[in-house]
């Protein structure tokens, strides 16, 4: 049965991302064009270091999936990719290996294709500290993450309808498992205060996973024999709305959820996150044109974004939060409700002092 459940999720999902729309609101987000900022491409690094852990890009394919033959093949193709290009990547939940140990090599087939690469563990929130150990040394994995997803297991015909556990127990594989924890959402988004709940449980990073990439509560109606949930389709807040929600926020943050483009991962390495991460896309490409196909996309991916960073003046993803963003319709909206300024954002690059709009600012101001 969860072997099952793992091949459909793999199937609408990517029937979902065939079929997306082209808009989301990483479009609410524009940088502001300075002609004179770029910089010469050899001083870009694309470096990007958050919670004690040091990534060679800012780009990671996020958890997707494991657990039976058709997956462990996706698995295998997708870790391939990862050491081509030396992006991390994330296994999918690790559960049903904890259900059966016969489906281990699914999950590790992933490590043995890419034996030096940074690979994060996936598990849920009801595991123990056991669990997780376990998790991490069936993949020998550098992190692990941990999803929440108290939507996708309220549609879910067969899910979880206990919740309070969750943080205790996050709290408890903190404390408990020797590689860094970070948990993400599934596709819904982590606030502001779940945010801060997060860094007080000793968690070292976590991924906002919002809104506008894979839905799992569709997946999981989908599944159902009536399509009983179809009014959650717009559940949650979108990934910009949530790295604008964790402004100032303590713990380090990363980006995936309705990531198209490397624009997109841009605008979010802008809002602050340390690294952006994709699922359905990858997913779609590999299937579509296995791994030589996902391995050009990354590349491209790569590259691009190092490019846009040249045009932009940011020698490090960490740059790029100096660069001045517009916010603009239905995320400028959130933003006013939940008591975010983003009038700052606008001119944040005049606080670090360049020339160039030091000049400008001048100017126009009338002071020269």
């Amino acid at each position: 049965m969860i072997a099952e459940r793992k091949d459909d999720h793999v199937r609408f999902a990517t029937e979902q991302h065939r079929r997306r729309s082209g808009h989301n609101q990483f479009d609410d987000v524009s940088f502001v064009h300075h002609a004179l900022s770029g910089i010469d491409r050899s001083d870009v690094s694309l470096a990007t270091r958050f919670g004690g852990i040091e990534w060679q890009v800012p780009l990671y394919i996020n958890a997707m999936t494991g657990g039976s033959p058709k997956t462990g093949a996706i698995n295998r193709d997708l870790a391939i990719a990862a050491r081509e290009t030396g992006v991390s990547i994330a296994t999918g939940s690790v559960s049903p290996y904890f259900a059966d140990e016969s489906v281990a090599d699914t999950f590790s087939v992933m490590r043995k294709e890419n034996p030096d690469g940074f690979i994060l563990a996936n598990i849920n929130a009801n595991a123990t500290v056991e669990m997780a150990r376990r998790a991490v040394g069936l993949l020998r994995a550098d992190a692990l993450q941990i999803h929440v997803n108290a939507v996708q297991e309220t549609v879910m015909p067969e899910g979880d309808r206990s919740f309070a556990s969750w943080g205790p127990r996050i709290e408890r594989i903190a404390a408990g498992v020797d590689v860094p924890v970070i948990v993400k959402e599934v596709g819904f988004g982590l606030s502001r205060e779940t945010l801060l709940r997060l860094q007080e449980m000793g968690v070292r990073a976590a991924d906002v996973a919002g809104s506008g990439g894979t839905n799992f509560a569709r997946i999981e109606n989908d599944r159902r024999d009536r399509p009983d949930y179809s009014y959650l389709d717009g559940w949650g807040q979108s990934t910009p709305a949530c790295l604008l929600d964790a402004q100032g926020v303590g713990i380090p943050v990363l980006a995936s959820g309705g990531i198209r483009h490397p624009l997109d991962a841009a605008r979010a390495l802008a809002l602050g996150a340390s690294a952006v991460g994709a699922s359905g896309l990858f997913l779609r490409t590999v299937l579509d044109g296995g791994v030589a196909a996902l391995v050009s996309l990354l590349s491209s991916w790569t590259d691009q974004l190092e490019a846009l960073m040249t045009v932009l003046g940011a020698s490090t993803p960490a740059d790029l939060t100096r660069c001045d963003v517009l916010v603009h319709g239905d995320l400028r909206a959130f933003c006013a409700d939940r008591g975010i300024g983003t009038r700052r954002l606008a001119t944040r690059s005049l606080s670090y002092g360049t020339d160039f709009h030091h000049t400008n600012h001048e100017t126009i101001g009338g002071t020269r």
